[in-house]
């Protein structure tokens, strides 16, 4: 198995019940119903929470204050007097608070003299991230995945042009702000045990910041949601995590490790969906197994650029050397890279963190593939193992979520890339038919010239440390790079 307590995992348990679901507005739609059902705990995981997000937002990004998710966890909470509602967060640095309405100071001031508790997390190393997303109801059912809570993450599955409800609300002299792109996240839904030790990684995070030790709450059956039909039942779940060393805290790369083993593991065909493609130790691996007569296709979906102006000159100049570096390694056709857009051409933001590995492993989290995330960061993903009894109905799922997916992009049904596939031999060479018989709302991502002080920023990953070692100590990234290199090469071989 790839998942392996203590080496790919942290822990692997069986879920009865568990769904992949595509985009936040389903995602919000579910998760509200759900934290309805909670009896005992409803606990949250955010790396941003902006408490004016609304659940179903109408034209004009508008709806009813009590679809907004601070005031709908106010009123839960004084509805049900029991009912132990807590939200931690990380306590960003004042340029990342910036760029999302001032959450922190918001969340504070909403939040203030009412029954849920909110805390904000800053015990990580100095410049590293809390990044985890999860939502755990009475440690029965939980979510995890990619998706934060912010109005900019609400997007339906069409990722349609000129959505009125990603539209900002105009002002009166008629001028309005940039509307919301199109974003696409994946989130995962579990129930049982794996729900159980999401709220163990909860209440762990939370004593580690504030001291305070919480009791797990009294068990209960899961409250499945009746609009989710279940995709896989009786699959193995791992949660694998990151966290980097900290004040006798011992660094954890589970996450690294389960992306090795199943690079090396993989037969057919490596599909990922990303945020960032710039660790050197993912490129070297993934490059190996593309060397290889006989290895695995690499399919890569990722935005053509990112949104905000430190991320296109930090990690999109570090992605051109990653694709490039596997362009080079492709002798034999099995390479894509491709960024979606929209029916009219514009931008998605693929903020997911999604891998697929054969029809044997589907992987969702919080982690994206950078240095950061493997080593730094506080991440944690949740993968689904087709194994033991369940494993056939699971490989058939984790097939036909990944055509879903594939579909979802291309803006067709799931049958004609199925039939592409198959008719092609491959995924990539099934893509590109479809994409040549005019579906080309996938596109090759764009390789501009890394020079000047882009090839500075990518030799030397400032922005995206590797560790606590050299979090501010960017000179030593050069030789960690070449490190990685050897390491992800020899992993893989």
């Amino acid at each position: 198995m790839l998942l392996e307590p203590g080496s790919t995992c942290w822990r692997r348990e069986t879920s009865a019940r568990a769904a992949l679901i595509i985009d936040m507005a389903d995602y919000f739609d579910v998760a509200m119903a759900a934290m309805r059902k909670a009896k005992h705990t409803v606990h949250l995981l955010n790396w941003a929470f902006e408490p004016q997000t609304l659940f179903h937002p109408q034209p004009g990004c508008t709806g009813p204050e009590d679809d907004r998710i601070a005031n709908f966890l106010k009123r839960l909470s004084k509805d049900n007097p029991g009912l132990d509602v807590r939200i931690l967060c990380w306590q960003s640095a004042l340029p990342v608070a910036a760029t999302q309405n001032w959450f922190p100071l918001a969340d504070r001031k909403v939040f203030a003299g009412s029954q849920v508790k909110f805390v904000l997390d800053g015990k990580l190393p100095m410049g590293a991230s809390h990044h985890q997303k999860a939502i755990v109801i009475d440690d029965a059912i939980a979510f995890c995945g990619g998706g934060d809570i912010g109005p900019d993450r609400w997007d339906t599955d069409r990722h349609l042009d000129d959505d009125p409800r990603r539209e900002k609300t105009k002002h009166a002299h008629g001028n309005s702000e940039k509307d919301f792109d199109s974003r696409h996240e994946v989130m995962g839904l579990v129930e049982g045990a794996p729900a159980e030790a999401l709220g163990v990684l909860f209440r762990e995070r939370w004593a580690r910041c504030t001291g305070e030790t919480l009791p797990a709450p009294p068990k209960t059956r899961p409250a499945w949601p009746s609009r989710v039909t279940p995709q896989f039942q009786g699959v193995e779940v791992g949660l694998s995590r990151t966290h980097g060393a900290w004040k006798g805290h011992p660094e954890v790369r589970e996450v690294e490790r389960l992306h090795l083993a199943s690079i090396a593991a993989a037969q057919r065909c490596i599909y990922m969906e990303n945020q960032y493609f710039t660790s050197p130790l993912i490129a070297a691996a993934l490059a190996q197994r593309l060397s290889e007569p006989d290895g695995p296709e690499v399919v890569l979906i990722g935005t053509e650029h990112s949104p905000s102006f430190f991320d296109q000159a930090t990690m999109d100049r570090t992605r051109v050397r990653f694709i490039e570096k596997l362009k080079r390694a492709d002798k034999h056709g099995r390479f894509q890279a491709y960024s979606p857009v929209t029916t009219l051409g514009r931008i998605i933001i693929v903020h997911a963190k999604l891998s697929i590995i054969d029809d044997r492993l589907l992987r969702i989290g919080s982690a994206n593939i950078n240095n950061r995330s493997m080593g730094f960061d506080t991440e944690c993903d949740l993968s689904f193992e087709a194994a033991g009894r369940g494993g056939a109905g699971a490989r058939a799922e984790i097939a036909r979520l990944r055509t879903r997916l594939l579909a979802h992009w291309l803006g067709c049904d799931d049958e004609t890339v199925a039939r592409s596939i198959q008719r092609a031999g491959g995924v990539g060479a099934g893509l590109e038919a479809l994409r040549l018989a005019g579906y080309a709302r996938l596109r090759p991502i764009e390789r501009p010239p890394v020079e000047g002080a882009a090839a500075v920023i990518a030799t030397y990953h400032l922005g995206d440390p590797f560790s606590s070692a050299d979090s501010w100590r960017p000179w030593r990234r050069k030789a960690m790079s070449q490190s990685a290199e050897r390491r992800g090469r020899d992993a893989v071989k």
